[in-house]
């Protein structure tokens, strides 16, 4: 094992020094460059934590998540390291890069804390799995061959091929595209010169369109172009126009590791160019307007941003401001009659955004509604205006997701932007919805955190109202915060009615439900009860000081529950003849904090405890039975 041991880290030794090498010679880009910044070392110091808030908020500020602090470590290798399953799953879901040929990529799985991670790495392996930004660049690959329903705009002849391209795309992807289009933006069909081979041009679109470059570049019979005429065909049509990492990407496709490299970038940039072109042309052509007029608004197809559909967002109406200074006199009172606040409303406003049916496509919803018989499924002289049920906020979030890839939003959106896209089946926009929920919401579930949050006056997050969301928008992970969320934080809540009236509505779902059968919420709040618990001995290093106490004594393996049951009616390490109660309020007592200078502990019932360990004892007990008694209540036997 030793031996195994020693040969694995002279592979690592080898791998690393072959990868500065070729980093030092500039034939590879450094995947993971040394971060030195203030930002970089909170994430680093989030994940050896575990600290879910604060790792989401740096990922969101834009923090490189790749990127390796002085002694080498990564973030990722941190989480793993540390054993932080949930903070692995965030950064590899956000792209952190876990490659088995990288000299990274293999410590972080060597030095996986256990197998549970691990095998989340290997899920997550470049030759297994697909970069962040591949949906994006997979969708608008396929615009090149998808017929139906009709998105192009634009014909363009090659020999005797014709391309059905998009001139939004082109516009984004393209200097020269761009300029021809804002000189002509009804231009309709473009014919190529005879002299560039039709393979050249439709390799120069293709890599337009986010597609992989070719590494066969052979023509086919009959076009009366070589090799050698097909790539210098290439070479040609790049620089007119203007895609100069195109021969660079066909030289490197040969190289694993360089094309995948080139790939990234690319499709990070090409990202980029989408997302300027939708800020600048769609956002910044957004239309504010009374809601009643919406209908009346009227864009023709041939228009500058190449739009072919308005969707329309409504704002709740509000009321109208106060009476200006101008309606009152010299001192201050009003001039003439006085009206009631409910006269003074101004009109329901609405936000149309030009959009691309292209785009659109990315969502079901979408897809469907437009190879239907509906109308909005057909041209007509001016574009339709499509209203969708959420506020311009949200819908400016899902358009910026299609279009870019990004979905950045605060907590206090998250739960309008799950029902959203659940509404539209954008099922990744719904996971990334509650992912914000669970992580800005809940921070790392630890039990500091925990006791923060029991001891607010008002949490951060309407729990009730999350729960209710994860149901009705299927969203497991979701729900399993949810009841994560309220086990460790149950004494704040098992004594209220909503909390029952929860725990009857869980039941409820359950159609045909016997009378016997379990209650999916209150299962999952009693395995997490357990878990925090456990966590809190674990901890206290209880569990090793048990396993020390010879077989037999007092504190043995075999007297836990003797222990358990003990507490239950107090313990006598503290003399409670010298702290007599001040007084008696209802069932808790009112007692001094403070007995022989040191604290006083207490449990959930007011009762006094010795320690920590016999308090949580007590307190886990006390907790189980008050589900049990709204189970009685309830009359619901689970």
């Amino acid at each position: 094992m030793g031996d195994r041991t020693v040969l694995r880290k002279d592979q690592l030794e080898i791998s690393l020094h072959n990868e500065q090498k070729l980093i030092k010679e500039g034939a590879i880009i450094d995947d993971n460059p040394l971060d030195l910044s203030k930002p970089f070392r909170e994430l680093c110091e989030a994940c050896r934590k575990g600290d879910l808030k604060v790792c989401q908020e740096k990922i969101t500020e834009g923090v490189n998540i790749n990127a390796r602090d002085p002694y080498d470590y990564t973030p990722l290798i941190l989480a793993s390291l540390c054993g932080h399953y949930e903070v692995a799953q965030l950064l590899l879901e956000s792209g952190a890069l876990c490659e088995r040929d990288t000299f990274q990529g293999e410590r972080c799985l060597y030095n996986a804390l256990n197998d549970r991670i691990r095998n989340l790495l290997l899920e997550y392996d470049y030759s297994k799995s697909t970069d962040p930004l591949q949906p994006l660049a997979a969708h608008v690959a396929s615009l090149l061959v998808r017929d139906q329903p009709k998105t192009f705009d634009i014909d363009v002849v090659a020999g005797d091929e014709t391309l059905y391209l998009h001139k939004f795309i082109l516009a984004a992807r393209s200097p020269y595209f761009r300029q021809k289009l804002k000189v002509a933006p009804e231009t309709t069909t473009w014919k190529l010169p005879n002299t560039i081979p039709p393979q050249a041009f439709g390799t120069a679109i293709k890599y337009l369109y986010l597609g992989e470059p070719p590494r066969d570049l052979r023509s086919g019979p009959g076009t009366g172009f070589t090799e050698s005429e097909v790539f210098a065909g290439i070479d040609k049509i790049a620089k007119y126009l203007e895609i100069s990492t195109l021969v660079d990407s066909i030289i490197d496709s040969g190289d694993r590791r360089l094309a995948r490299q080139r790939r990234t970038i690319e499709i990070m940039r090409g990202r980029d160019q989408l997302e300027d072109w939708f800020r600048e042309n769609i956002l910044g052509n957004k239309i504010v307007i009374d809601t009643d007029k919406a209908n009346d608004v009227q864009w023709d197809h041939n228009n500058p941003i190449f739009a072919d559909v308005l969707l329309q967002a409504d704002e709740l109406p509000e009321d109208v401001r106060p009476r200006s200074t101008k309606d009152t006199d010299a001192t201050g009172l009003p001039i003439g009659p006085v009206e009631s606040s409910g006269d003074f409303k101004q009109p329901q406003k609405s936000t149309l955004f030009p959009c691309h049916r292209a785009m659109l496509l990315r969502s079901e919803f979408f897809q469907t509604m437009f190879n239907s018989s509906f109308r909005e499924a057909h041209m007509k002289e001016h574009l339709h205006v499509i209203p969708l049920d959420c506020s311009p906020y949200v819908l400016e979030v899902i358009l910026t997701f299609l279009y870019t890839e990004r979905a950045d939003f605060p907590l206090d959106t998250a739960v309008d932007v799950l029902f959203a896209a659940d509404m539209l089946f954008i099922e990744k926009l719904k996971a990334k919805a509650a992912v914000v929920i669970s992580t800005l919401g809940s921070g790392n579930m630890s039990q500091a955190e925990a006791a923060r949050t029991r001891g607010k006056d008002e949490d951060e997050i309407d729990i009730y109202s999350i729960i209710r969301a994860a149901w009705m928008t299927r969203v497991q992970r979701l729900e399993e915060f949810a009841a994560r969320y309220l086990a460790y934080r149950l004494e704040a809540y098992v004594d209220s009615p909503e909390f029952a009236e929860l725990i009857e509505e869980s039941a409820s779902r359950i159609q045909g439900r016997q009378e016997t059968d379990s209650i999916e919420l209150l299962d999952d709040i009693r395995f997490y009860l357990g878990e925090r618990f456990r966590l809190r001995f674990d901890d206290a290093g209880i569990e090793e000081m048990m396993e020390e106490t010879p077989y037999g004594q007092p504190g043995g393996n075999n007297a836990s529950e003797d222990v358990i049951e003990k507490t239950t009616g107090g313990i006598d390490a503290i003399d409670l003849a010298q702290d007599k109660p001040a007084h008696v309020n209802g069932d808790r007592l009112s007692e001094p904090t403070v007995a022989n200078g040191q604290p006083i502990i207490r449990t959930l019932d007011g009762e006094i405890a010795g320690d920590e360990f016999t308090k949580d004892a007590i307190n886990y007990q006390i907790l189980m039975e008050k589900l049990d008694e709204i189970l009685e209540r309830l009359n619901l036997d689970a």
